[in-house]
């Protein structure tokens, strides 16, 4: 099959690899009609990656059709439209049957594209181990570009939200607008926020949020413009959707006493110099960590059908699989509008 494979910074190559097939009884074979790139594919791209492995395929958001099954896999069949979040688990433990596979009891909770250990979706096909727990029917009413979104970008907006204690009523900032950033904003107004703070450098990623209904600032602007908003009063809620100390720090200066910041923007800092003595005294809340997908689905899919939160308007560019290192290269400079970025097949 051909896939996007990983080599170093900056190198990602469409090339052949061998087909996947199932390695347990458990095993699915899924053949892929729709993957994405998500901003955490960035950190590999750039070098920074989760391991020393190269060669392997990339990617962790996919759709498909099952081709080959395990003669253990009870809930599929071939031929069954399925969405593929992006982490699994064991599929068997009370963590994964309650869908939070990245605290899988066995150990076995994994992401793929991060190593050769579970190859990624940037592909034709993908191994899905334990499909019965880790593979997802994509039910009535949604799209398939739908699907894919929730396979991990709108479920980790979701989650960051859900995070940051929002209530109707609340005053809210989302720092960072990429696609998650820009789901989060609309994930906020539908829990109820009061007012949502969008906060980016790039002005034609601002004016997106505040299309949809958000107050669009640059973070030169935006403490100032909250507190003089507040009247001296900063924000309840607060998500990162960066990954740098620089805003996650930001975020800390946005939040009042006793409010809540949610960090869900991928994290490889090792020395962040966390002000306690100031969070203490404040009474914060702090929550970060990654978003087990299945957990989130059963809230996002009745939001999905009934088109109160439309992840698919951020799909900017769809794009063949074999236009993949193009496609990172857009994506990573931010080129033409790039957000969400669709592959196909070829």
């Amino acid at each position: 099959m051909k896939a996007l494979r990983y080599y170093g910074a900056r190198d990602v190559r469409y090339e052949s690899m061998d087909d996947p097939a199932p390695q347990s009884d458990g095993d699915a074979v899924v053949r892929v009609t729709a993957c994405s790139i998500c901003g955490s594919d960035l950190h590999i791209y750039h070098g920074h990656g989760f391991s020393k492995d190269v060669g392997f395929c990339v990617g962790h958001e996919a759709v498909g059709e099952i081709v080959e099954i395990g003669k253990g896999v009870q809930r599929h069949k071939v031929g069954d439209k399925v969405m593929i979040p992006a982490a699994v688990g064991c599929g068997r433990c009370r963590s994964c049957l309650a869908g939070v596979v990245n605290t899988c009891e066995f150990g076995m909770g994994a992401c793929y594209g991060l190593s050769a250990a579970l190859q990624g979706s940037q592909a034709e096909a993908v191994r899905v181990p334990a499909a019965d727990a880790n593979a997802v029917a994509i039910p009535e009413g949604v799209s398939e570009e739908q699907a894919l979104m929730m396979t991990d970008a709108l479920a980790t907006a979701w989650y960051g939200v859900r995070n940051a204690d929002v209530v109707p009523g609340a005053s809210v900032a989302v720092i960072g607008l990429g696609p998650i950033g820009l789901m989060a904003v609309d994930s906020a107004m539908v829990m109820g926020a009061h007012v949502v703070y969008a906060i980016d450098p790039i002005p034609e990623r601002r004016a997106i949020a505040e299309a949809n209904g958000a107050i669009a600032l640059h973070p030169d602007e935006a403490l100032e413009r909250i507190k003089a908003d507040g009247k001296g009063k900063k924000l309840d809620c607060v998500v990162e959707v960066v990954g740098s100390d620089a805003t996650v720090d930001f975020a800390l200066r946005l939040v009042r006493p006793r409010g809540t910041v949610s960090v869900i923007g991928v994290q490889q800092s090792r020395r962040f110099a966390f002000p306690l003595e100031r969070a203490f005294a404040a009474g914060l809340t702090f929550r970060t960590g990654t978003c087990s997908v299945p957990e989130e689905l059963p809230a996002l899919f009745p939001l999905v059908r009934s088109g109160r939160l439309k992840p698919e308007r951020y799909v900017s560019h769809r794009m063949p699989l074999s236009a993949g290192a193009e496609a990172y290269r857009l994506f990573e400079a931010r080129e033409a509008g790039a957000l969400k970025m669709v592959l196909t097949p070829d």
